[in-house]
Formats: C-alpha cells, structure tokens, sequence
C-alpha cells in the first residue's frame, strides 16, 4: 500500500471519525452496553469500561489490540455534571478513535516481506509516526471549521447583502444552518465515491450488524451478524445532524452584527453546543418518545450512505473485535451499564 493512498484513507477515515466520535454520545442510555467505529480495513469496539481494535493486515490475519477504559467521571468528578458529561465522552471518544486510527493504519501499512531462499517470509513493521497523525487531525479539524462554519457563513451574509429578509436573525441562521446540512449531506456524498472510504463504510456496516446481533440475540458470531441490518438508530450521523439543529437555535441569540464576531462566536460555542446536545440525546433516548424518533431518524436515512454491506471477512473482524472488548469487559466484572 503506498503512502499518498493511505493518506486519502487515513484522511477520509479521520473526517468520518469525527463524525463517529458520536458513537459515545448515544451511549448514555442504561440499556446501551456496546458501540463502535469502523477504522482503516478493521473495527473499533467498546463496551462500557473496555475497548478493542481488529484489523484485517494485507496477509489475511486479524491483528487485535485491546484494553481496559475508565469512564471519565470516575477519573474527573466534576464531569459528572450535566453538559461538562457530553465533553469528558467527546473528549475520550476522541482520544480513542485517534488510537483506534493509529493502529488500524500501521496494520494496514505492513507488507509482507519476499522470502528469501527457503525461509517463510514475515511482515515489515512500518511506525506511523505521531506528526503525521498531529498533523492529519490538525487539517481535518481546520477542515471542519472552515466548511461546516465559515463557508455557510460567508455564504449567508453574501445573500444577506442582496436581500433585505436575510436581515432578521432568524431568516439569516434558518439560511446558514440550511447551507450547512446541505453542504454536510454532499461532502457525505462525494467522499462515498471513494473506493478506500467504501471499505470503510462497508467496516462501518459490519460494526452495526454485530451490535446488533450481540444487543437482539447475545450472540457474537459471523452467520447471526449477517441476518441483522446494517442499520443503527445510535449511529453518530444523528448525533452530527443535531449538533446542527441545536447550533441553528443557538445562533439565532447572538447579538454580533459582524462577521467576524458571529465567526468568532460560532467556534467558542462548539463545547457548549456538543454539551447540550449530549444532554438532549441523553434524555430522549431515556424516554424513546417522538424526541428520540427524531433524533435518529435522519441518521438512519443518512446511513444508505455511510454504510455498505459487509463480506463475511469484514464481519468476521467486527466479531473479533467485540469479542475482544467483552472479554475484558467480563474479566473487570461489574455491571454492563454506562450510567
């Protein structure tokens, strides 16, 4: 595998872990006991207080990595406080999915060694060194900002200078959060022409047939994860489109009449916005009423496009790694509940 191809992957996979750092949101209800994230050519599996890694290395073998993962209100009290909750679970979501990538890419970057004479040829361990990733996480937040809030921005207050309506605060946040579920929705689309990033939502698809298999039959097994959907309703493509929707309420209260200021204020406002959406999702997946409707929902219409069916191989990884992340989970004790 070449360096320039397992930067597009490892970019693409980096963007949509940003997106899959949801996961971990969802996860606040007492019934939820597992989640995940597809990773380059494997999967990212967590119980409550254990994690795994399964990748599928080029010759054919299922390399695993795992451990155990305190819930940060146990290491920090003051995050068991509503709002600063949502941000400790980001905060180690974030963590992880970048240890999760890490991995997953140097498995993905050994090759396979020619044999010399009659020896039996081994791997060639390749390091991914920690500037490349810093570096990888640096452009796909620097990404993020510029087009999920400056660009929706520049675009509104343009309109803004042509018709008078796109004055009122609320018409002008109406527009730009519009703009930017719209151009959310076709970077969604263009980065699924993409046949590394297909491999990764056909992983991201795996992750969710084996959830599903384990939550519906407390099974984890290849011919039970085949028969169940790929499609989730904790799936962190929700999470994303409500941060949308929640932000859009948010800005609609700024008093800032500069661009500069609202540019400003819509950054600052991101850990207060992924707070209270933490605590939304929280409860309306407690209750199960209309509000949790909608709030997965789009995330399952969404996921037509981030997932693909997965082949007995890309499912027989996911397995891997959740049987990894239960064994620990059984081996700390304890009960399976997250809150």
């Amino acid at each position: 595998m070449s360096m320039s191809y397992l930067w597009i992957r490892l970019h693409g996979a980096a963007s949509r872990s940003l997106q899959l750092l949801a996961w971990a949101f969802f996860q606040s209800s007492e019934e939820v006991l597992v989640g995940g994230q597809a990773v380059i050519e494997g999967v990212m599996m967590r119980s409550p207080h254990s994690f795994a890694v399964a990748v599928r290395r080029p010759s054919g073998e299922i390399a695993v990595t795992q451990g155990f993962l305190a819930r940060p209100s146990e290491k920090y009290p003051l995050l068991r406080y509503p709002i600063l909750r949502g941000l400790g679970t980001l905060g180690q979501a974030l963590a992880l999915g970048i240890r999760a990538l890490r991995y997953s890419a140097q498995a993905a970057l050994q090759e396979p060694e020619k044999p010399v004479g009659g020896e039996a040829k081994s791997e060639r361990k390749v390091e991914l060194s920690n500037w490349l990733l810093a570096l990888n996480l640096v452009l796909s937040l620097g990404f993020f900002i510029a087009f999920y809030k400056f660009l929706p921005l520049y675009l509104t207050a343009r309109l803004q200078t042509r018709y008078p309506i796109v004055q009122s605060l609320i018409v002008f946040n109406l527009i730009d959060g519009i703009i930017r579920i719209v151009l959310f929705l076709a970077f969604l689309a263009l980065l699924a022409q993409s046949k590394g990033i297909q491999r990764v939502f056909e992983y991201h698809g795996a992750e969710h047939k084996v959830v599903w298999a384990f939550e519906k039959t407390g099974r984890i097994d290849v011919a039970t994860a085949r028969g169940c959907t790929r499609f989730h309703p904790r799936c962190g493509t929700s999470f994303l489109l409500v941060v949308m929707v929640i932000a859009m309420v948010f800005y609609m209260f700024l008093p800032f009449q500069s661009f500069t200021a609202k540019f400003v204020a819509r950054i600052l406002l991101l850990p207060l916005i992924a707070g209270v959406s933490y605590e939304f999702i929280r409860f309306s997946a407690r209750t199960q009423g209309w509000l949790w409707r909608w709030a997965s929902q789009p995330g399952l219409w969404l996921q037509r496009i981030t997932t693909r069916e997965p082949d007995d191989r890309q499912l027989e990884t996911a397995v891997r790694a959740l049987e990894a992340a239960m064994e620990l989970e059984k081996a700390r004790g304890g009960e399976l509940v997250i809150a």
